[in-house]
């Protein structure tokens, strides 16, 4: 099953992460590998004066540009892994933000969001 893992944190604090921190990652998704899962894709977002909301409601599209500041925490970064069960991802999770609080320090704040991804094509098949 493939699994959406999001890091939350203040905005402020978002910077790309030092090099001991991407070896520590990198360290990490190898073991995964090794393990029979699989990384599938990792990226890190850029803040969010660079971007851009869209709400809809009462049939209506409203256009809010950047930066967002009603919002405690925003995504500075995501990875899909492809793993065997939701244990594993929390395993996983539980490494990348330890590896966090070991290289930035006890006042690391942040958050790792873990969702199951939807499988689209099983689900127009259930249909």
């Amino acid at each position: 099953m493939r699994y959406m893992m999001m890091v939350k944190m203040k905005e402020k604090d978002m910077r790309p992460p030092p090099p001991e921190l991407l070896a520590r990652i990198n360290q990490m998704v190898e073991d995964v590998n090794r393990s029979g899962g699989t990384l599938v894709e990792t990226g890190g977002l850029m803040p969010s004066t660079q971007g851009a909301k869209i709400r809809a409601g009462r049939g209506r599209l409203t256009v809010i540009d950047g930066p967002f500041t009603e919002g405690k925490e925003l995504v500075g970064g995501y990875a899909v892994f492809e793993l065997k069960s939701k244990q594993e991802a929390l395993e996983q999770g539980r490494k990348f933000m330890q590896a966090h609080i070991d290289v930035l320090g006890a006042e690391y704040e942040g958050e790792l969001e873990i969702r199951a991804m939807a499988n689209l094509e099983q689900v127009h098949k259930q249909r």
